[in-house]
């Protein structure tokens, strides 16, 4: 099980400076940030130990 969950207060805090970043909850489930105010839900998960990304 996942322990660190996503807050709403770490998630309005994250501000992309020059790159893009990612806040993650440690289930596989983060938050892509980028520095032109794109915000992406991703999921990674693997299949026969392929990574993969939703």
């Amino acid at each position: 099980m996942p322990t660190d969950k996503l807050t709403d207060t770490a998630i309005k805090k994250a501000k992309p400076i020059d790159r893009r970043i990612k806040v993650s909850d440690g289930g596989g489930l983060y938050l892509e940030l980028w520095p032109n105010d794109a915000h992406y839900w991703r999921l990674k998960y693997r299949i026969g130990g392929v990574e993969k990304c939703l």
